[in-house]
């Protein structure tokens, strides 16, 4: 559930808004939930084949379309096989590219509007997280240089014509 979020993220966004939005386009899943200043305030989750996971707080404003039923999904059958009808009134993809763009000004899938960020221009940082009292990162890394010195030699391998492993002198 969204709402098992650890408890130190929650509390290192103190003072601001922390977002969680996922999706899962194989499964049709959504998840977002919002918490301000440490307080959940929304939670959603669902899927087609789970239903409704979670429903926590108030819709906000980008959802009450879906809810009332404005936002049918189009959903459309393989050829041959019959139509069933989706399992949620509207699709959980649609939902969760709506609420990408009102909660963090882009998306990923739909069509850009003018307004949206170019979601390519956004600049990640990168950081690395370690146990604080585990051991040395330099230490680590020596570690893992020595064992690979103490390894043989990489050997190479090519298919033979029969399915048979022939071994080669390099790439």
């Amino acid at each position: 559930m969204i709402t098992k979020v650890p408890g130190h993220l929650v509390a290192a966004s103190a003072g601001r808004r922390l977002v969680l939005h996922a999706m899962h386009s194989v499964v049709d899943w959504l998840a977002f939930a919002i918490w301000e200043d440490g307080r959940l305030v929304r939670s959603l989750s669902l899927s087609p084949d789970g239903g409704i996971i979670e429903n926590i707080g108030e819709p906000l404003p980008f959802e009450l379309p879906y809810w009332a039923g404005d936002r049918p999904a189009d959903i459309v059958p393989w050829p041959g096989e019959e139509e069933e009808p989706y399992a949620l009134p509207f699709h959980p993809l649609d939902l969760g590219e709506d609420a990408l763009r009102a909660l963090c000004g882009f998306i990923q899938e739909s069509r850009p509007e003018p307004d949206d960020v170019d979601a390519d221009a956004i600049e990640l940082y990168g950081f690395h997280v370690r146990e604080p009292h585990g051991p040395d990162p330099a230490e680590q890394e020596a570690e893992l240089r020595r064992a690979v010195e103490a390894m043989d030699p990489p050997r190479f391998y090519t298919l033979g014509p029969d399915g048979s492993l022939i071994e080669r002198d390099s790439l």
